[in-house]
């Protein structure tokens, strides 16, 4: 079976199964059908197969993958209330993408897809929706995320105090949600399930399975699973617990506006000093103009080319020709690049160099290239990847913390009937 990933999500497309017009939820002034529950449980099904996880029960299952798709719906008309929109370009490109992902061409893509037993505008549908969702949080939760310098400092000597910067946690999540406005008697019943939950764990009940069947978390479906988190990285509220446990040990119970949590740790490691290897690179860059077509400017870089093979110094050629402004006055040098800063096809293009080559002619986004290879070096730079993971990491942590009260206030707002015979 096809998979693919956007945003960090397993997903699949609707599988072919005969309509069903049973109304089982109203959300707003929208409706869930039985059959769109239907197949997104079969999909969910094969994914938990997939990765050996464990299975809930059917009606747990049932249960878990209604509220996805309530989710899913509230988040749609957000979107439609806020204009996100995803274009046919855009689609056909990430459909691309994802075709090129599994080494197939689009047209062999949609062959297998249906071959599988899915309808291609259907699976077509759900990347659209999942690419509308990941935009609307964007511009609704990351973009507002800002991180200070100041913070990043904080941060930085907070992880040097307690001796963790390099202590990273697999985590898995329970959450029992409880209401914004909860009134005594869904404390109550939250409680309730809460005391059930760690029953089960204390008498030796699988972590994931438990999730699954009682977890409100947005992991659930997946045991509840976090990944691999450093210590930066950990949402705030699980902070200063985290580091306290052992591994496969699981919290007390951690109250937070959105309800109740347990954590466990599955595993922990410990990452080396960083080391990076850098290029010391120079271009020409030629773009692309109602004046100069692509033709044009691959033929003028390929004879630039001929005169450098023929001895011509690189350093004048670039600041004769190149269109790089700000390259081309140092003779075209790039600096010292690190991993990551160049656009993928420069970049990929630079590491199969060696030193004092001249690469052919390539084009990337912004235009014509070639590329020369002065020097390489092993750079220690431990300070400046700190900063940056510590800057991303706090960012991520606001992230989550900002989406998971995003969507509880989302949910809370939204009026959902439940219609289940």
């Amino acid at each position: 079976m096809i998979k693919y990933v956007i945003a960090g999500l397993l997903l699949a497309g609707n599988v072919m199964a005969a309509p069903l017009d049973r109304i089982i939820a109203v959300v707003n002034e929208d409706v869930v059908l039985e059959s769109e529950l239907q197949a997104m449980t079969q999909n969910v099904r094969q994914q938990i197969r997939q990765r050996n996880g464990a299975m809930p029960s059917s009606d747990v299952l049932r249960r878990q993958v209604l509220e996805r798709l309530i989710m899913q719906r509230i988040q749609l008309q957000r979107a439609e209330q806020t204009g996100v929109r995803v274009s046919d370009d855009a689609l056909n490109a990430a459909l691309t993408q994802i075709a090129q992902n599994n080494n197939m061409t689009l047209r062999e893509f949609r062959d297998v897809i249906e071959q599988d037993g899915y309808r291609f505008t259907d699976f077509r549908e759900n990347i659209r929706e999942e690419m509308i969702i990941t935009r609307l949080r964007k511009a609704q939760v990351e973009d507002s995320i800002v991180i200070s310098e100041r913070e990043v400092d904080n941060f930085l000597a907070t992880q040097t105090l307690q001796g963790e910067a390099e202590t990273t946690y697999r985590l898995q999540h329970i959450l029992v949600s409880v209401p914004e406005a909860a009134s005594p008697e869904d404390i109550q019943d939250a409680e309730q399930r809460l005391a059930q939950i760690q029953t089960l764990l204390r008498d030796g009940g699988d972590f994931a399975e438990v999730a699954a069947g009682y977890s409100d978390g947005q992991n659930a479906l997946e045991g509840g699973e976090l990944g691999w988190r450093k210590q930066g990285e950990l949402p705030s509220l699980f902070a200063n617990v985290v580091p306290t446990l052992a591994k496969g040990e699981v919290s007390d119970v951690i109250r937070s506006g959105s309800g109740f949590h347990l954590v466990r740790v599955a595993d922990k490691k410990s990452e080396e000093t960083h080391l990076v290897s850098q290029t010391l690179a120079s271009h020409i860059l030629l773009k692309t103009t109602e004046v100069m077509s692509d033709e044009e400017a691959q033929s003028r870089l390929e004879q630039l080319r001929e005169r450098l093979l023929n001895g011509e110094d690189f350093a004048e050629l670039a600041r004769a020709h190149s269109e790089d402004t700000g390259s081309a006055i140092e003779g075209g040098s790039l600096g010292w690049v690190s991993p990551g800063v160049m656009v993928p096809e420069f970049e990929e293009k630079m590491n199969g160099l060696a030193e004092g080559e001249i690469s052919d002619v390539f084009q990337s986004r912004f235009g014509w290239h070639l590329i020369k290879v002065e020097d390489r070096r092993e750079e220690n730079m431990a300070e400046e990847y700190n900063r940056n993971q510590a800057r991303e990491q706090l960012r991520q942590r606001k992230v989550e913390e900002e989406l998971e009260s995003w969507l509880r206030a989302l949910r809370d707002e939204a009026y959902v009937e439940y219609r289940e015979s």
